[in-house]
């Protein structure tokens, strides 16, 4: 008796640790817990969700800097996925949004 509540007790957890997390409606340790996701990472997918939800992984790719396609093939292969939806890889490789040039421009004479 006692073994087999051990192992559904080992099951749940399983399941539990395995469980796939929407960008959607992750908390911050919901994001944190994937790995690969780091505090920066989650402050930033956090801000861009304020604005709007991701539509997909493309939507998500341009908006949040630092994720691209090999990074969303190894988040979704630990467990993230955006709208219930896991990654799929495409023929090319999706743009990223630039950051805004802080340079100042130079001064002319």
């Amino acid at each position: 008796m006692f073994k087999k509540i051990m192992a559904s007790l080992l099951a749940f957890f399983a399941a539990i640790s395995l469980a796939a997390v929407d960008i959607n409606k992750a908390t911050v340790a919901d994001l944190d817990s994937i790995k690969g996701i780091g505090p920066s990472t989650s402050t930033k997918i956090l801000e861009e969700r304020k604005i709007a939800p991701f539509k997909d992984w493309t939507d998500l790719i341009r908006r949040v800097p630092g994720i691209g396609d090999k990074r969303a093939a190894k988040l979704s292969s630990e467990g993230l996925n955006v709208n219930g939806q896991a990654f799929k890889p495409m023929d090319k490789p999706v743009a990223q949004k630039k950051p805004a040039d802080t340079k100042p421009a130079a001064a002319s004479k």
